[in-house]
């Protein structure tokens, strides 16, 4: 049982909740919207950290060689099942030689694909995920290409109920063109003049990737000359080179980095950072830690609702 990569899409990789091997020297990689890869996942009735389809921009076009149950999430992406437009963020029926096409984004700047199942490329280090900078010729090691063959898990279907959806509201952040994003200070915080970095918009540079976000504005001005000796870092770390123009690092970002820490946007607003298109602009506001905490678990109280209610639907 699998699925056939037809078209590309711009960079379509397989992605679950990434690698825990970060003191190794190894990035987590994983999605870039952890919210709409949990809630596909959820849609169709997988663990959480079950592989899926992460797509950039442009989706590709698949094909099944057997029956199945996806959904998509994420980037506004509409979804043809031969030919019909199908709503996102429910689960979709997929029968056996089905064409299934991703169009240009909308809104949003990554989607998401889930199969119920999972995918089933092999593990690396404890993941399926997609990492870029390993000499790894499978998959595993690239985005996927025309012809790829997608191994999936055999399953029986033919109970499971389509006829529900996840209410719009939950992909909000989704699509707009401006976000206030919420940072706590990092170590180096005292090395600038906090205002510059705070006090404007900054647009999100055509450089930008999973590796990290580049940003555009006035340069921060710094009040500190000395040197900084590598720390770690992680998902959503707001470094400043020595131009004055931050960089926030993403999902595929080195384990450590040089140059000195202003920040580090809560977990929290990662979903609503990573889907900025590349003109949108974003603004930081600093919060405490305390603040970013409630935050996460206010998050994570509603994924306990959502968990629940979908779990019932999958109830026989």
């Amino acid at each position: 049982m699998s699925l056939k990569i037809i078209e590309e899409g711009l960079y379509t990789t397989i992605q679950d909740l990434g690698r825990k091997m970060r003191s190794y020297g190894f990035s987590t990689a994983g999605p870039m919207d952890i919210q709409a890869m949990r809630l596909a996942n959820l849609i169709v009735g997988n663990d959480e950290n079950a592989a899926v389809i992460e797509m950039s921009l442009i989706g590709p076009t698949i094909q099944f060689d057997c029956d199945a149950l996806i959904a998509v999430t994420g980037a506004d992406m509409s979804v043809n099942v031969e030919k019909e437009n199908l709503d996102r963020y429910r689960p979709i029926f997929i029968k056996k030689g089905d064409t299934v096409q991703l169009r240009p984004s909308r809104k949003g700047a990554y989607g998401y694909i889930a199969v119920r199942g999972g995918i089933q490329t092999p593990k690396i280090l404890g993941s399926r995920s997609t990492v870029m900078r390993a000499d790894i010729e499978s998959i595993t090691g690239r985005p996927l290409r025309n012809g790829d063959q997608i191994p999936l898990k055999e399953l029986d279907l033919s109970l499971h109920d389509c006829n529900w959806y996840i209410p719009d509201f939950i992909n909000e952040y989704i699509g707009s063109q401006s976000q206030v994003v919420h940072y706590i200070r990092g170590p180096q915080f005292d090395w600038f003049h906090a205002d510059s970095f705070s006090q404007q918009k900054w647009q999100i540079s055509s450089q930008s990737n999973r590796i990290g976000y580049r940003l555009q504005g006035e340069p921060i001005k710094t009040k500190h000359t000395g040197d900084l000796l590598t720390e770690a870092t992680s998902f959503g770390t707001i470094q400043v080179p020595p131009n004055g123009l931050p960089i926030v690092l993403m999902a595929d970002a080195q384990p450590t980095g040089g140059y000195p820490k202003i920040g580090q946007v809560i977990e929290a607003d990662l979903p609503k950072l990573s889907q900025l298109s590349l003109t949108g602009t974003v603004q930081f506001k600093e919060i405490t830690v305390e603040d970013a905490y409630k935050r996460l678990v206010e998050q994570e109280a509603f994924f306990q609702k959502m968990r629940c209610f979908i779990n019932e639907k999958y109830r026989f």
